[in-house]
């Protein structure tokens, strides 16, 4: 399996509710996104139109930020998804100036959601949280493609995608259907037959990262 993902550019209408997921789901701090969406015009007057591009991490398989870092803190799994440990990240931010799509953030010190006292989430302990929730100052962050959820269903036997628990939490809330999340490896996934069909294409191709993250535009 080779996971990654299909936007469809046409479909989205710049709501953000991929970004306030991700941020609620991940927990990530004030200040950094893991999803964020770019937007622009396309035209000219009176022909002009809105475009919505929502940026995450590419997963790429060619990943320049993992050979820019020293510490070997960047790794990528057997499933195709990039990883940051956070005890090894030094916050030498290699990482973010080798990233072409520049989806990785840094935490230069640690922010509470509401000034003056923690949320409950907050107080736990690094223990109770998952590897990748247990982040903490000056080190490198970004989109896990929500790794936890995609672990626990391949543990419990399920097919990471088919559902709201095995999917990415940026997917099943967008209200347009625009994100896809599936096994890229598989012809006859909906990412695949996507990418297929619709002619998705990864972003700045030239830089030769293979993004499984694609658009169809």
């Amino acid at each position: 399996m080779r996971f990654g993902m299909v936007i469809d550019l046409k479909r989205c209408f710049g709501c953000r509710a991929c970004v306030a997921a991700c941020k609620i789901e991940n927990m990530v701090q004030p200040g950094n996104f893991w999803n964020f969406v770019i937007e622009y015009e396309q035209g000219k007057y009176p022909n002009v139109r809105k475009i919505f591009v929502p940026m995450n991490c590419m997963h790429c398989e060619n990943p320049p930020c993992m050979k820019a870092c020293p510490e070997k803190a960047i790794t990528k799994n057997e499933y195709g998804i990039v990883l940051i440990n956070y005890d090894k990240c030094k916050g030498r931010k290699y990482c973010i100036a080798a990233c072409p799509y520049g989806v990785i953030h840094f935490i230069d010190k640690e922010r509470t959601f509401y000034e003056g006292h923690k949320i409950p989430y907050e107080t736990l302990p690094p223990e109770a949280k998952h590897p990748l929730h247990r982040k903490k100052p000056c080190i490198a962050e970004k989109c896990t493609l929500c790794w936890h959820r995609i672990e626990k269903a391949l543990k419990e036997g399920k097919k990471p995608g088919l559902d709201y628990d095995s999917s990415p939490a940026c997917v099943p809330v967008c209200p347009a259907n625009a994100r896809f999340f599936g096994d890229l490896d598989d012809p006859n996934s909906e990412v695949s037959k996507l990418i297929a069909e619709k002619r998705a294409i990864p972003l700045k191709r030239e830089y030769g990262t293979k993004p499984q993250v694609y658009y169809i535009i």
